[in-house]
């Protein structure tokens, strides 16, 4: 099975919309392996838009210092959600990074509105809610960066079955 990290950033924890967001990727069939609430401290934070996400390297130092700004302001929620084909379908759900992209049924575009644009030209935090994997690379360094191998676990829901297929030979 595939694992894929997700954040609640500080815009969705502050709107108290963390459990209708969590219930969607539920509802998808996705389990829930790892899960916490921390307030990370900036150099954890650059390790992961910079270490991992190159984002000083791709949009610029400001939109960095930005985003540093935004995703200290609060706790954030930090998942690791697991799934057949997880990182893929976590991105399809959670929609364009740009909230003025996501489509209506995404998680941005059904709880966000601005444009990356307008917070760029006004000089604002761009609030999308939620960080997920890009891709499974990503998932593979980002993980590590925010869970012990302690916090995460395996166990069988009665469901998986159900929600992942089942061999009809087995019975």
């Amino acid at each position: 099975m595939e694992q894929t990290l997700v954040v609640l950033k500080p815009d969705a924890v502050q709107r108290s919309i963390t459990g209708e967001i969590i219930t969607r990727f539920e509802r998808a069939g996705l389990q829930l392996v790892g899960m916490k609430m921390v307030w990370p401290a900036e150099e954890h934070f650059h390790q992961h838009y910079e270490g991992i996400g190159k984002l000083i390297s791709r949009r610029g130092e400001d939109i960095y210092n930005v985003t540093l700004a935004a995703m200290t302001e609060s706790p954030v929620l930090a998942m690791v959600w697991e799934g057949v084909d997880a990182v893929e379908h976590v991105r399809k759900m959670v929609g364009a990074t740009d909230p003025k992209e996501s489509a209506p049924g995404t998680i941005r575009g059904d709880f966000t509105h601005i444009s990356r644009a307008y917070a760029i030209e006004h000089n604002l935090t761009l609030p999308n809610l939620i960080h997920a994997s890009a891709d499974l690379d990503e998932a593979r360094q980002e993980i590590p960066l925010w869970f012990g191998d302690e916090e995460l676990h395996q166990y069988e829901a009665p469901h998986q079955k159900v929600v992942r297929g089942r061999n009809p030979a087995e019975k």
